[in-house]
């Protein structure tokens, strides 16, 4: 069985070769002409009567017999593949198999990508197992009849191809995307909690071997156009002005499928399997506990047991279906998923759009947000009084884009696109203008009245600053309703989200332009009013300082850190403090107004001069930049309680005070923030989820019955 796939493969080759070469010599070198001028879907065959007329789907056929069906969803500006969508795609089936077409073309008709997946909605509104199986069954069957057409089928992927439409796209015979750096496929459902129930666990490892199928599906990342052609994703990888005739050639030589080379077909065999989860479990492991996130374990279940068939998995397998959605994990992720496309539309709110940024402060917080500005396509200029800082900052941000961009011309245009500037004569240009120099509020006011003088009428003066209120560092500007807050988190290659902070006098639409800026940047915009720490500092530093206390009553640091863990958090709060730079604890304490006494054991650490990770020394020792950890000892019984009671307690008080207008802000403000456990929902949602668990726990186990979207055991 084996011995064909090199065959087969190279007969790929030869055919897919004669297919790209065929639509290069086209009479105009670009595209067929387009199906939609030619004849419609009658022109196919009669559809069923039963059939409502298609309002997502248009089905076309050009004149050498190819149809191109194209999704469009109304009243949307992204496709979804709700149960109305699917019918419809069943109708247009239906069509195609009484006109017998010589090959079908799937497309989308939106700019904004092929297809970002299934309705979210449609899994929140499943309350029972049957409804559960339903949902399920009603994607499986219809790319399982996709898989079966006796046509050859192909999807061509311009911009995401996400969750259930990349499932989409794998039960199609071939797959040609567009080389553009918004053409991005994926599997992301282990990041709401669930699975790809739609064949993608089945056909993925079977085109591209375990090993990648495997890392795609328990990451939930995206990969590019070349990289899915390189792994075997993908058949073609084009340019757009390539890709309607190259899928029309591909359809018409009809290659043998692709087939996954002979080395990683040995991934499949069921000698292999149990081997290959082990080795994936262990890796899991270290990012998510079972307990909490169970998804990455059910997708290596579902696959080392049943070959990826979700519906074959009983309701009593912790793997199935009705298991993973009677946690409350699913529900709480696909809530964090709706609170970042919140944040994300905050920022589309606006229309304003900087060409030119300039950022003073050539820091690890002022060179990172430099650097990822011109990552993201921006001219920077980046200045300092200390040219010798702008040296680091400069080969900081080379590896960034060698990283991120990869191929040399791209990282060339980047590097090129941020400008060293010691004298600051970017100001005069800048679009916005971002302060992010030391926190010291006088050091503050002397640059911004400054800037004032030299920046445009109508440039954003932005502060980077972590704590100040606004208030005090615009007593400076001769128009106070200038300065805006934009905080961004340290590492910022990693940290979505970024506070917008308003001061009393900064004018509505600057907020609303600095929305629109971070989301230029592809980061998470959060409104939130000046006072002390703004939000996610002020969230921390009780959290934070409670940590700290235990140390002084005994505990050691692991033992700390771990309770944290256990309790869903990514990173321990000493191992955050360390990280965060202790100094920089004790700072934003005293900013924050608190009258507690300092912990005893911060003060030791930050007067002898051991500040964390950057100088080696904290509450841990850091080698490499690694926490070294001993093993934990005994917590005490209520530890995890004790640490994120207070985080719960200011979380409630932010609310109170007005400085996010909604307790939904506050959770995304957590979770996107300071990392709080995504799969409790945010701090606020927690505790309302931790005051009705008990009672909900009582009456399941009364009943002995759960119900989808709570833990019978909660």
């Amino acid at each position: 069985m084996f011995c064909g796939a090199p065959a087969a493969n190279a007969a790929w080759r030869r055919s897919a070769s004669a297919a790209v070469k065929a639509a290069r010599c086209s009479s105009n070198g670009s595209s067929v002409p387009s199906p939609l001028l030619l004849e419609r879907t009658n022109a196919l065959g009669h559809q069923h009567a039963l059939h409502e007329p298609p309002t997502n789907w248009t089905l076309a056929r050009d004149e050498g017999g190819v149809a191109w069906l194209t999704i469009d969803r109304v009243d949307a500006t992204t496709n979804t593949l709700s149960a109305a969508v699917l019918a419809e795609f069943n109708g247009q089936l239906d069509a195609l198999d009484h006109a017998s077409p010589k090959g079908l073309v799937i497309r989308s008709g939106k700019a904004s990508g092929f297809i970002a997946g299934a309705d979210i909605d449609e899994f929140t509104e499943v309350t029972d197992e049957a409804g559960a199986i339903a949902l399920v069954k009603r994607g499986w069957d219809t790319f399982e009849r996709l898989a079966r057409c006796p046509y050859p089928t192909l999807a061509l992927i311009r911009g995401f191809c996400l969750g259930g439409g990349l499932e989409l796209a794998l039960a199609c015979r071939y797959r040609v995307v567009v080389d553009e750096p918004g053409t991005r496929l994926g599997l992301p459902e282990v990041l709401l909690g669930i699975v790809p129930a739609w064949g993608g666990i089945k056909r993925l490892p079977k085109l591209v071997g375990a090993p990648a199928a495997l890392d795609l599906m328990l990451t939930g990342k995206a990969i590019d156009a070349r990289r899915a052609k390189k792994l075997g994703l993908a058949d073609e990888c084009v340019p757009l002005r390539m890709m309607d005739n190259t899928a029309r050639g591909v359809l018409l030589a009809q290659p043998p499928p692709r087939t996954v080379a002979f080395p990683l077909s040995l991934s499949l065999q069921p000698f292999a399997r149990g081997f290959i989860v082990a080795q994936a479990e262990k890796a899991v492991a270290k990012r998510a506990r079972r307990e909490h996130y169970p998804a990455p374990y059910a997708i290596l279940d579902l696959w080392r047991k049943y070959d990826g068939d979700v519906l074959a998995a009983p309701a009593s397998d912790p793997a199935s279906i009705p298991a993973l959605l009677r946690t409350p994990t699913a529900a709480n992720l696909i809530r964090v998923f709706r609170l970042q496309e919140r944040l994300k539309g905050i920022g589309k709110a606006g229309t304003w759009n900087a060409a030119h940024v300039h950022v003073v402060g050539a820091g690890t917080m002022g060179g990172d947000i430099a650097a990822w500005c011109a990552l993201r396509g921006l001219t920077v200029t980046l200045q300092d009084q200390n040219a010798e800082r702008l040296k680091p900052a400069m080969k900081r941000a080379v590896k960034l884009f060698a990283d991120r961009l990869r191929e040399p011309r791209r990282v060339r245009d980047a590097s090129d696109r941020l400008i060293p500037d010691v004298a600051g004569d970017g100001v005069a240009r800048a679009d916005i203008i971002i302060e992010a120099i030391f926190e010291n509020v006088e050091a503050k006011r002397s640059l911004f009245a400054a800037l004032e003088q030299k920046a445009r009428p109508e440039a954003l003066l932005a502060t980077n600053t972590s704590s100040i209120p606004l208030e005090e560092i615009a007593q400076a500007l001769t128009d106070p309703s200038r300065l805006i807050g934009v905080h961004f988190f340290n590492p910022v290659t990693k940290m979505m989200l970024v506070e917008i902070v308003s001061g009393q006098a900064t004018l509505p639409a600057l907020a609303a332009q600095a929305a629109a800026f971070v989301r230029q940047l592809d980061k998470l915009p959060l409104p939130v009013e000046s006072a002390p720490g703004f939000l996610v500092n002020r969230l921390l530093a009780p959290y934070l300082t409670t940590a700290m206390r235990c140390v002084d009553e005994g505990l050691t640091a692991e033992t700390v850190d771990e309770a944290a863990l256990a309790f869903g958090m990514p990173v321990g709060p000493l191992e955050l403090a360390d990280t965060v730079g202790l100094d920089i604890c004790v700072a934003v304490g005293r900013m924050l107004g608190s009258t507690e006494a300092t912990p005893k054991k911060l003060t030791e650490l930050v007067d002898a001069g051991n500040l964390g990770r950057k100088t080696g020394q904290g509450f841990y020792r850091w080698i490499d930049g690694k926490a070294q950890k001993a093993a934990p000892g005994s917590a005490p019984p209520g530890l995890a309680d004790r640490l994120v009671s207070p985080f719960v307690a200011e979380a409630k008080a932010a609310l109170a005070e007005g400085i996010v207008a909604d307790a939904d802000l506050v959770d995304a403000g957590a979770i996107f923030g300071t990392g709080f456990a995504p799969f409790r929902g945010g701090p606020l949602h927690y505790a309302v989820s931790a005051a009705s668990a008990v009672g909900t726990a009582r009456a399941a186990n009364a009943s002995g019955v759960g119900s989808i979207g709570t833990s019978p055991t909660a």
